[in-house]
């Protein structure tokens, strides 16, 4: 990764691109540590950065064993963040999440409330197989997640900044879950696909993960550096073609928006105006790590995927005829690029 940024629009400010240059330096230090460590997976590492420099959550889908757990472990070490790991299960309650009140007794046996912090009270949070929860425990978290504290016996209690969460479903073994209701799916910025690795990255993997010392992550930033990077990233300038070729891709992907033939009459649903926000921002965030100071369209066609596929469904005889919410999202973004 260059450590210089690409030709600037003149009428940006100096600041903001002397802020970038710096940033850009050490996001791109973070990368190479993450990429250090978790091989075969640079699509699914740049996308899950990508989503926290936006300062969103993430939904991370792939079956065990690809290294899910290993990539938050390693997110919070390299990015210096309090990183705490949940795992969801149908028996798991609010309180194990949020936290809850317990009766002290003092010296002078007067007794009050304490509220001791549940997890959600870290920085960067694993929701692991967050599917197996009860909607209510789901319900909890995600409320947390929208509205950045939780309320517990009528007090408010801020959670700490930065604050994200990264939630893991597997799409396998569907039985006993609770899939996620749709209007809480549109609360993930971005729904990260995790494949399996390539022959040459899964020889790679064998050699250096089953050694008598495997590598291990080495912190690059600190929960500053990212609320730093994430105001950068917010302050990227976005022409007009970028702005309007997101307009036009989400409100084609609606039943009620423009007509367009091979997918309106295939849409049960589509995405609101928070899709159109998360691209905005995904965008800036993909053009800082790749050494721009702002977005392309080519951002908009490689984002809309992870930005749209979590909040699009597809009506039944569309699934019948063999219809993939993938292959509307590429008839969608071939516009953009035709």
């Amino acid at each position: 990764m260059t450590a210089s940024i690409a030709q600037a629009p003149t009428a940006l400010d100096d600041a903001i691109i002397r802020n970038a240059e710096a940033t850009l330096e050490t996001v791109g230090q973070a990368r190479e540590a993450i990429h250090s460590v978790i091989f075969g997976q640079e699509k699914v590492v740049d996308l899950t950065l990508i989503t926290l420099l936006a300062g969103g959550h993430g939904l991370l889908v792939g079956v065990p064993g690809l290294a899910k757990t290993k990539l938050v472990e390693t997110l919070g070490i390299v990015l210096g963040l309090d990183a705490r790991r949940v795992q969801f299960t149908p028996d798991l309650m609010p309180s194990d999440i949020l936290g809850s009140e317990v009766l002290d007794e003092g010296a002078d046996r007067r007794r009050s409330f304490r509220f001791v912090k549940g997890p959600v009270f870290t920085q960067l949070l694993m929701a692991d197989e967050i599917n197996r929860a009860s909607p209510r425990t789901q319900s909890a978290l995600l409320q947390a997640m929208q509205e950045h504290h939780v309320s517990i016996g009528g007090e408010r209690h801020d959670l700490p900044q930065p604050f994200h969460v990264l939630a893991t479903q597997n799409p396998i073994e569907q039985e006993g879950t609770y899939p996620l209701p749709e209007a809480q799916l549109d609360r993930f910025l971005l729904q990260i696909d995790v494949g399996y690795p390539d022959r040459d990255a899964e020889r790679r993997i064998l050699i250096e993960t089953t050694g008598v010392e495997a590598h291990k992550p080495v912190a690059a930033m600190n929960a500053d550096g990212l609320m730093n990077a994430q105001r950068l990233v917010r302050r990227l300038p976005v022409g007009e073609s970028v702005v309007d070729a997101i307009l036009d891709l989400v409100r084609s992907a609606r039943p009620e928006g423009e007509p367009l033939e091979g997918v309106t009459d295939k849409l049960l649903w589509g995405p609101g105006p928070r899709a159109s926000q998360a691209l905005m921002l995904a965008v800036r965030a993909r053009a800082l790590i790749e050494g721009r100071v702002a977005p392309s369209i080519a951002d908009v066609v490689a984002l809309a995927e992870p930005v749209l596929k979590h909040r699009i469904a597809l009506t039944f005889s569309a699934r019948a005829e063999g219809e993939t919410v993938k292959t509307v999202i590429g008839r969608l973004t071939s516009r953009l690029t035709g």
